[in-house]
């Protein structure tokens, strides 16, 4: 990143009118700056090039919604793509989540990154977590996202998507998303849950975790997990894991697999973080790539 895209990114960033466009306008010069709350950013951080590639800000309008989308494609792309929603963490759709949809789309997918917080406000502008868990995420009901997924599946199908190969990959608050929407949302093939969380206290907003809702399950989940999670212990993925297993006559809950790297901890795919594990990271991210040509996205 240069000098003036990390002072123009700061500007956008500090500016008191700052619009969720705002931001994505910095992702089409190069980089979309990182949330404040990730923040330091480790030199690590993984930076895939635009080279071939034909990124940009999007919006999706249906009913009183206007949802962002940061979509990055193969350029001169011939016929329909398959699809891949990216989901992020709490931290919305900052460079990490940008960077993973352009590693994306260097595979040939049409990669959209929703940002499914703008409703409740920015949490790249906010400085620690505990902020954005009580500002933002618990003010993003989950039929709320449930929904804007659905509307980016019929978008993605409208701009160059295949209908047939819809995948969905997402991280810590995002891999919680993706259990629901495979269990909730059709027209899902396969999803990739890193460390989501699969069980939780409920509220209005989150009546249900994944494990609640397993019998639902419809498209077939690769669950990628760290040992040394403190806030997903292993228990859990026992839990969901039998509860798959019960589930003789679901194909979607036989096909799903569990992965679970005894070395790492939360955030471990998370290059631009001190939680950083590589060789967790590639592993996974090879295993999953694999993982969802083997389910046809």
């Amino acid at each position: 990143m240069n000098k003036n895209l990390i002072q123009d990114t700061q500007a956008l960033i500090n500016a008191s009118q700052t619009t969720r466009r705002d931001f994505m306008k910095v992702a089409s010069l190069g980089g979309l700056g990182y949330a404040l709350a990730a923040s330091p950013v480790m030199a690590q951080a993984i930076k895939t090039d635009f080279v071939g590639l034909q990124c940009s800000d999007e919006t999706i309008a249906y009913g009183d919604s206007k949802l962002p989308i940061y979509v990055a494609k193969p350029e001169n792309a011939k016929g329909p793509l398959p699809v891949m929603i990216v989901v992020s963490e709490i931290f919305g759709v900052h460079e990490y989540i940008a960077d993973v949809a352009r590693r994306f789309a260097k595979l040939g997918y049409l990669a959209i990154a929703p940002e499914f917080f703008y409703r409740a406000g920015n949490p790249q502008q906010m400085g620690n977590m505990a902020q954005i868990m009580s500002d933002i995420v618990a003010k993003t009901p989950d039929q709320q996202v449930m929904q804007d997924v659905t509307e980016t599946i019929k978008w993605a199908k409208s701009n160059g998507g295949n209908p047939a190969k819809v995948g969905i990959n997402g991280f810590c608050w995002g891999g919680r998303i993706v259990w629901l929407a495979c269990e909730q949302v059709a027209g899902i093939n396969a999803g990739v849950a890193w460390y989501g969380r699969l069980t939780g206290d409920k509220s209005p907003n989150f009546p249900n975790h994944p494990v609640d809702l397993v019998k639902q399950l419809r498209a077939p989940v690769l669950g990628l997990y760290g040992a040394k999670d403190a806030g997903i212990p292993v228990s859990s993925l026992s839990a969901m894991q039998h509860e798959l297993h019960q589930l003789k006559n679901k194909p979607a809950a036989q096909q799903s697999e569990f992965i679970l790297y005894s070395q790492a901890g939360h955030a471990f795919h998370a290059d631009y973080r001190a939680t950083y594990i590589p060789a967790a990271a590639k592993d996974g991210w090879d295993k999953a790539t694999e993982w969802l040509k083997s389910k046809g996205v």
